[in-house]
């Protein structure tokens, strides 16, 4: 298999795909806590949490994601994260704000909600992987 140093990042909302840029780097928050991915790494499947995610693209600065629940699928040089909302910005302080005010005060009913969503989507993602491979 042909090594890279980059990754092509999909962020997919239900109605459109809101980014799609090349990556060198990307850190995410999932139910244990952060992840780093990185060129290379094997392929991987995530629930991913309201949270922050931190993109770091070639020769350039990092910018960052708030995101809503999700799941994150990386599959050779590409990631697939598709959550239920998203919002980017290059100002830190601005979306820790937006995190705390949009996505964490959710109320119990819908997090479960989302939760087993997200939960389906990556038991349907892990099947089609596997009828892939």
């Amino acid at each position: 298999m042909k090594r890279t140093n980059q990754m092509n990042l999909k962020i997919l909302l239900p109605t459109r795909i809101y980014i799609d840029s090349v990556v060198n780097k990307l850190i995410a928050e999932g139910p244990q806590g952060s992840f780093c991915l990185l060129p290379n790494h094997i392929d991987y499947t995530e629930v991913v949490v309201p949270g922050i995610l931190v993109c770091y693209p070639p020769e350039k600065n990092p910018y960052y994601v708030a995101v809503d629940e999700g799941i994150l699928v990386k599959k050779r040089d590409e990631i697939f994260v598709s959550v239920f909302d998203a919002v980017k910005s290059d100002n830190l302080e601005k979306l820790e704000k937006v995190l705390d005010q949009k996505y964490k005060r959710l109320d119990a009913k819908e997090k479960k909600s989302r939760s087993a969503i997200a939960m389906l989507e990556g038991g349907i993602i892990k099947k089609f992987q596997e009828t892939l491979s």
